[in-house]
């Protein structure tokens, strides 16, 4: 039987009218309903990455939210988050009881390429739920070693994908949208290529741009609200796809709502903002 064409081979822009919805909650509703981020990340000298993604996990309606992190960074941790379960991490066998436990993972932010951050992914990849693969998860992978696990979302910027396509960044740039359906291809998952005009490319071709955002978010940490922020949607229940597209609508449009008043953006100004943006679009009850 002849091949036929993608059915998905335009660009769909990423409006109201277009985005997926989160379900309204019952009256009955409990946090076992909305799942359990782990949060995976925090190297030393890294630990900011990881609290943001923990953040913005807890603040956009995942039921329970865990990290595993080095154990100098749990104090902060429990100062900043205390809703949220900390745990310290010496080695990878630690790891292997709230690592059952989750239902979602979020690897990357501020996990650097060290023995232990080589060791924690070794055992997230092995784990049998929906993963978002962020910062040096993807710097990792692109080196070698690691197979991404099934129904994963990769968010990287033009130099990972740069990274995990082997070629470089001038050309991810000279051609975002072949690039972004290249990496959702070639690692059989959603991609999530950010920068002016963010993309998602779902392995079946399907195509959406994102149009929003500002010049005042380049800087530091708005891709590790981003990872949380997926993490937290997907913990509700929407499809990797699905939960790509209203996150990184979601993150634009808080963005450019703040980048009204200049520049100075912190990552964490977004949280509140994109809690704000999330119950207009998906009401927790009508």
């Amino acid at each position: 039987m002849p091949q036929t064409k993608p059915p998905f081979s335009d660009i769909q822009s990423l409006t109201l009218a277009t985005l997926p919805s989160l379900p309204v909650r019952k009256p009955d509703a409990h946090k076992g309903q909305f799942g359990h981020v782990l949060l995976i990340g925090g190297d030393r000298g890294f630990g900011g990455a990881i609290l943001l993604g923990a953040e913005a996990a807890l603040r956009n309606g995942a039921g329970l939210v865990s990290l595993a992190t080095r154990p100098e960074h749990v104090a902060a941790a429990l100062a900043r988050l205390p809703e949220v379960m900390a745990l310290g991490i010496e080695s990878a066998n630690q790891l292997m009881t709230v690592l059952a436990q989750a239902s979602v993972l979020v690897v990357g932010p501020g996990l650097g390429q060290s023995a232990w951050s080589r060791s924690l992914l070794s055992l997230a990849v092995n784990a049998d739920v929906p993963q978002v693969w962020d910062a040096d998860a993807l710097n990792l992978l692109a080196a070698g070693g690691f197979t991404l696990p099934v129904d994963s979302v990769i968010t990287p910027h033009p130099g990972e994908a740069a990274r995990l396509l082997g070629i470089s960044t001038a050309a991810v740039q000279a051609d975002r949208p072949a690039a972004a359906r290249r990496l959702a291809e070639q690692y059989q998952a959603v991609c999530v290529l950010k920068g002016a005009g963010s993309l998602i490319a779902a392995p079946d071709g399907r195509l959406s741009r994102c149009e929003r955002g500002h010049p005042a978010m380049a800087t530091a940490g708005l891709g590790d609200v981003l990872a949380g922020l997926l993490g937290a949607l997907r913990a509700q229940g929407l499809p990797a796809y699905e939960a790509s597209c209203l996150a990184v609508w979601l993150h634009a449009s808080a963005g450019e709502q703040l980048g009204k008043i200049g520049r100075g953006l912190a990552a964490s100004d977004l949280i509140p903002v994109i809690r704000q943006l999330l119950e207009e679009q998906s009401p927790c009850l009508n």
